[in-house]
């Protein structure tokens, strides 16, 4: 049992826990390193700057060792940011053995709008193992009983792979909007480390060998551009946050050397339950792009892509068959 009041830190190469007992409540916070792709997310949402982003190694082009994060004990409060905005699930908090997040309750930060939803009745059953079979991160199984595809909606991570696979049976909705764009010309030679990081199939390398980017699977985690080995360059600068009458002036930082990078991640908005307060404008501000009014790519076109049906495991082959 840790200190009372004191934050006690176990790290493995699996996993990182925090651990707080107080009088009357016991922090857990976890995070799982197997799910984390050391994306710009968390290091970006920390009031305190204890995410900590942990570089990867590549050899030769590629990744031998993923990006991560690692925790400081001494500046984390079990706020809950973090858990909340990480886009891969990899953080759980738990209050005396019960998941419990404090922005939450306490109305800092909204519940993200994402959902992933099928259609039982729309679906082509003879595409039951490729759905299945394309999820990176297995959480569409059949359930024998209800004869139906089921997702474990706590760890989806809404990369949409599913609604190409089951051409639209999926419906998938994602908290971030925004946009992904890849130029290839600017990119070291040889080099494929963000295909290898890259949680979805957005960045993959085809048959050819070469690195090619299906744009709707991005999720917007910004781990292709930490894991870059060409890296942007900032600028600091002030900006003045307004929330429920009160005024203050944050440090912020902007990247200048935009249209050098080989991989370009834009979050534009998110989707939210309404909320009203300063700590949720300051995050967003950190994490977003001022381009609120750009419009994404939708669904229905996203269906008729050939380029997305073919970067699935098996598309190639289902195409073929017409």
């Amino acid at each position: 049992m840790p200190g009372r009041g004191l934050t006690q830190k176990t790290k493995n190469e699996h996993e990182i826990v925090l651990e707080r007992a107080m009088i009357t409540r016991h922090y857990v916070m976890t995070w799982d390193l197997d799910r984390c792709v050391g994306c710009q997310i968390g290091p970006l949402v920390c009031p305190k700057e204890a995410v900590i982003h942990v570089e990867g190694v590549i050899e030769n082009g590629r990744l031998v060792k993923k990006s991560s994060v690692d925790i400081d004990p001494e500046k984390c409060v079990l706020c809950g940011m973090c858990e909340v905005m990480c886009p891969k699930n990899a953080i759980t908090l738990t209050i005396n053995g019960q998941r419990e997040n404090p922005v939450l309750v306490y109305g800092a930060f909204p519940d993200l709008i994402q959902s992933t939803v099928f259609d039982k009745e729309a679906f082509d059953w003879s595409r039951k193992d490729f759905v299945i079979d394309n999820c990176p991160t297995n959480v569409i199984s059949y359930d024998e009983e209800r004869d139906t595809l089921v997702v474990d909606d706590e760890h989806c991570i809404r990369c949409r792979q599913c609604e190409i696979a089951s051409n639209g049976a999926f419906q998938v909705v994602q908290p971030w909007q925004g946009s992904v764009e890849l130029r290839r010309e600017k990119c070291v030679e040889g080099c494929l480390a963000c295909a290898d990081i890259c949680p979805t199939r957005a960045l993959h390398i085809n048959e050819d060998g070469e690195l090619v980017l299906a744009d709707y699977y991005c999720i917007k985690c910004g781990a292709c551009m930490q894991v870059c080995p060409v890296k942007p360059e900032y600028e600091e600068y002030e900006v003045t946050v307004e929330s429920l009458g009160v005024t203050k002036t944050v440090p912020h930082r902007r990247i200048t050397n935009a249209s050098e990078l080989p991989i370009w991640v834009e979050r534009w908005r998110v989707r939210h339950t309404p909320v009203q307060s300063g700590a949720w404008v300051e995050a967003l501000i950190k994490m977003a792009d001022d381009k609120a009014g750009a419009v994404e790519i939708d669904s229905k076109r996203a269906l008729k892509r050939r380029d997305l049906l073919k970067a699935l495991a098996g598309g190639k082959v289902l195409l073929e068959k017409g």
